[in-house]
C-alpha cells in the first residue's frame, strides 16, 4: 500500500486514519495514471474507508451526526448511511455502486476502464468530509515502486 513506511505511528487514531486517507488518495490517484486502473480503484476505496474512520473519531464531529440505536459504527457502509442522514455527504452519493466497481476490481484487471467519473465522485466525497483538498507536497515522499 502507499502508506508502508510512511505514517508516523506515533499519530493518534484520527490523525492516523486522516494521513492514510491522504496516502492513499494521492497513490491511488497514481495508480489509475499508470494504468493500474484495478489497484488504483481498490486504493481510493481505502481511502474512502479511512476518511469514514477518521470523521467518526472525532467526538466533536460525531456528535452532529443522527446516529440511530443499533448503528455499527465499525461498519463503513453504515457509517455512509448515517452521514447521509445527516446531511454531511450529499443523498446522491451511491456507496453501492463504489463498493460494487471495487468488487470487479478484486476479480479483474479492468485496463479499459474509464475511471474519470468514480474518480471525480472520490474526490467530491473526500471535499464533503474534510479530507480534501491537501497539499499532497506536505506527506512524506511515496516511493513510485510501491505496486
Amino acid at each position: 500500500m502507499p502508506h508502508f513506511g510512511l505514517i508516523d505511528e506515533s499519530l493518534d487514531p484520527e490523525e492516523y486514519a486522516l494521513q492514510r486517507a491522504r496516502f492513499h488518495i494521492r497513490g491511488g490517484k497514481r495508480r489509475l495514471r499508470q494504468g493500474k486502473i484495478s489497484v488504483g480503484l481498490i486504493t481510493l476505496y481505502d481511502a474512502v474507508v479511512s476518511a469514514l474512520e477518521w470523521y467518526i473519531a472525532s467526538p466533536e464531529r460525531r456528535s452532529g451526526l443522527q446516529i440511530a440505536e443499533g448503528d455499527n459504527l465499525k461498519d463503513d457502509k453504515s457509517v455512509f448511511e448515517i452521514l447521509k442522514r445527516s446531511g454531511v455527504i450529499d443523498r446522491s452519493f451511491d456507496y453501492d455502486l463504489l463498493n460494487t466497481l471495487v468488487e470487479k476490481s478484486l476479480e479483474q484487471e479492468m485496463p479499459d476502464y474509464d475511471y474519470r467519473d468514480i474518480l471525480e465522485y472520490v474526490e467530491s466525497l473526500m471535499t464533503c468530509l474534510g479530507v480534501m483538498p491537501f497539499d499532497e507536497n506536505e506527506l512524506p515522499p511515496e516511493d513510485p515502486y510501491t505496486f
